[in-house]
């Protein structure tokens, strides 16, 4: 990879960049399409550029399951190949429950997927309308899950597959706002996005109330980077959207897009 493609990248993508070079290489070398797991977007973001930076002539397509989902499977392919939905292998699961007894929440379904004994990148989005909720899998574990899934939290429910067409219209949109941070820094894209004091913001990220990308965030001054994701436990989610450059008085205007904690 060129020094400056590496610029785009931090030191701790560098397996994810060996992982996706290495697909890139078997699709060129043996001419067949190659499906990944479930990628976050800023994982999406550096596979795209890899792809569209290497030599080779390979192609590729993300999809989640439904149009705007957030995590997706990455179909890379050779040029005659032509992609369809189906070879993305992804179930779309109803989950049933009593609805006029019960509330379900996010971080329920979530945890209880989660500590199925499986990946977390086995499995997509959570959506719900408000009432049904609804997540993707992929297809080859979709048996698992209905063989090991019958209760979230206290609530006793079962999963029914329905056709990717029956995906319910979600409450979650994204808000995006424009805005002007004086860095990257975790702690600053948070004050920025809730309206906090940095001082609490570093206080939320000491305490171990803030992910990056599903996964631990190591410390407050992190930087963040395109499409990097920050979920706040008790706030909401906050993603990069966008980096438009700097003012006159050497802050950078950014776009963020956010989603506020019911």
């Amino acid at each position: 990879m060129n020094d400056n493609l590496k610029q785009h990248f931090r030191d701790s993508e560098a397996p994810f960049i060996e992982q996706v070079t290495g697909w890139l290489r078997q699709v060129a070398d043996q001419y067949r399409p190659i499906l990944t797991a479930f990628l976050n977007p800023r994982q999406v973001y550096i596979a795209q550029t890899l792809a569209n930076n290497q030599l080779d002539d390979v192609r590729m397509r993300a999809y989640g399951g439904f149009e705007g989902a957030e995590l997706q499977r990455i179909l890379f392919y050779p040029p005659y190949y032509e992609p369809e939905a189906a070879d993305f292998q992804i179930t779309l699961f109803n989950i049933v429950y009593p609805v006029k007894f019960a509330t379900l929440k996010h971080g329920q379904i979530l945890g209880t997927l989660a500590n199925a004994g499986v990946e977390r990148d086995v499995f997509g989005d959570i959506i719900t309308d408000g009432e049904h909720w609804q997540f993707v899998c992929e297809s080859e574990m979709a048996d698992y899950f209905n063989d090991q899934i019958d209760r979230f939290g206290k609530t006793k429910v079962h999963l029914t597959a329905v056709a990717g067409s029956e995906v319910i219209a979600r409450e979650d949109d994204w808000e995006p706002v424009t805005t002007t941070v004086s860095s990257l820094r975790a702690d600053s894209i948070i004050k920025a996005a809730f309206n906090l004091s940095r001082h609490h913001a570093k206080e939320l990220i000491e305490g171990g109330k803030v992910r990056l990308n599903w996964a631990e965030l190591p410390k407050a001054d992190y930087e963040l980077a395109l499409l990097d994701m920050l979920s706040v436990n008790h706030y909401g989610r906050v993603r990069l959207a966008e980096i438009s450059g700097e003012t006159k008085k050497a802050r950078l205007r950014i776009t963020l897009n956010i989603i506020h904690s019911k």
